[in-house]
């Protein structure tokens, strides 16, 4: 069985687009293990690759969607989960993270 979730794309933080990875914020009330995993963005019937990011006690998807761009704020997006890369980390500083994220990136590319 598939995890696919629906749900409005919200405006959240923008942490992501401040690090050079913005995420689409899909409003969330299913259950999933908190984590990093690789999966797939549907937006407007079209398939991209995707990191989506879950933490424990949100309501909020964060997915990475690859290789696209487009203002998508207030639709309807699906999110199909696959396998889970990596738990959350703590890092020291941006830096850290931005290199993580890349790895993830490159992992998701490479395998999904």
């Amino acid at each position: 069985m598939k995890n696919i979730f629906e749900g409005n794309v919200v405006h959240g933080q923008k942490e992501g687009r401040k690090l050079g990875f913005p995420t689409a914020n899909v409003e969330f009330f299913g259950e999933l293990d908190e984590g990093v995993y690789a999966g797939w963005a549907i937006v407007d019937g079209k398939k991209y690759k995707a990191g989506i990011m879950y933490r424990n006690g949100t309501t909020i998807l964060e997915a990475y969607i690859l290789d696209f761009s487009g203002d998508i704020y207030g639709k309807k997006m699906e999110l199909e989960i696959g396998k889970k890369i990596r738990e959350i980390i703590r890092f020291e500083n941006d830096r850290e993270l931005i290199a993580q994220i890349k790895k993830d990136v490159k992992l998701i590319k490479d395998k999904i």
